[in-house]
């Protein structure tokens, strides 16, 4: 109870991290509840007597309108929160494990350890985003898989180096200098006295690494590369190019699935954004 209030109390003091907060809040809830909310089927074919209900208007019976194969463009938007939730948030677990873990490895041990994570990193860092999910999925199952392993292989580096520096300054504190004396191993004082130090760290670029999963599912997608089976946000912006949406003037078939995507983005920017004077106190001195 008393980390709830603190965390409302935080959130009441920074309206930035509110906002981007209640953003990932509404996905969550429409995720979780996509079932009910979705007025018909996402992949179902709609019919207006005999004919497929293509490029239907926004009407009482449509919110967002049809697409040109006839299904409800409301639907597929609420049912593209589940994709969109589970390639972000397994994005986001797999990229802060692995820039946590290493991060607090080479910080804490130093030596050859130190040297071998910043040399990985440094080629990670060097390698370019899209060309190497492309080549991925071109070379194995184009699919969610290949945009989640692509994130947490490449976007891990940010998070390590930022853990490292932090690491660098905790294993000089007294109190790990007590928890040595004492008699603690190596392995408790990383993993039970200095991560829990550096673990509000991460989770902030967690959120920033759900944004950027967002975005290279619907790059991919809109490339070709995504599961065509998947109901997803970014399929939905292929599947209106294709179809020539835009030269149709059917702003309600592509501008739904851009704005989510744009706003999923956006509240990991602003929580980002919101946590700085909490992680970085002399911010607020400024």
């Amino acid at each position: 109870m008393r980390g709830a209030r603190n965390f409302l109390k935080f959130l009441r003091g920074e309206p930035f991290a509110a906002v981007g907060a209640a953003i990932y809040s509404v996905i969550v809830v429409v995720a979780v509840f996509a079932d009910w909310l979705e007025p018909y089927a996402p992949r179902a074919i709609l019919k207006v007597g005999p004919r497929v209900a293509r490029y239907l208007p926004i009407s009482a019976a449509h919110w967002l309108g049809t697409t040109s194969s006839g299904r409800d463009v409301l639907s597929q938007v609420i049912h593209g929160t589940r994709s969109a939730l589970v390639v972000g948030l397994t994005a986001a677990i797999a990229v802060v494990a692995i820039g946590t873990l290493l991060g607090l490895l080479a910080g804490y041990l130093g030596g050859w350890v130190d040297r071998v994570v910043s040399w990985l990193a440094d080629i990670v860092l060097g390698l370019p985003f899209l060309p190497f999910m492309l080549i991925l999925a071109a070379l194995t199952h184009p699919g969610t898989g290949v945009v989640i392993f692509t994130v947490a292989a490449l976007l891990w580096p940010n998070t390590a180096r930022v853990i490292r520096a932090q690491v660098l300054s905790l294993r000089e504190r007294a109190w790990v200098e007590a928890a040595r004396v004492t008699g603690c191993s190596t392995a408790r004082i990383m993993f039970v006295h200095v991560l829990p130090q550096v673990l509000p760290l991460a989770a902030l670029y967690g959120s920033v690494a759900i944004g950027w999963a967002i975005l290279a599912e619907a790059s991919a997608s809109f490339l070709g590369f995504g599961d065509p089976e998947t109901v997803s946000w970014g399929v939905m912006l292929q599947d209106a190019y294709a179809n020539q949406a835009l030269s149709r003037g059917a702003w309600n078939w592509f501008a739904p699935p851009g704005a989510a995507i744009m706003a999923m983005v956006l509240a990991g920017f602003l929580i980002s954004r919101g946590s700085e004077k909490l992680l970085f106190p002399k911010l607020a001195e400024q």
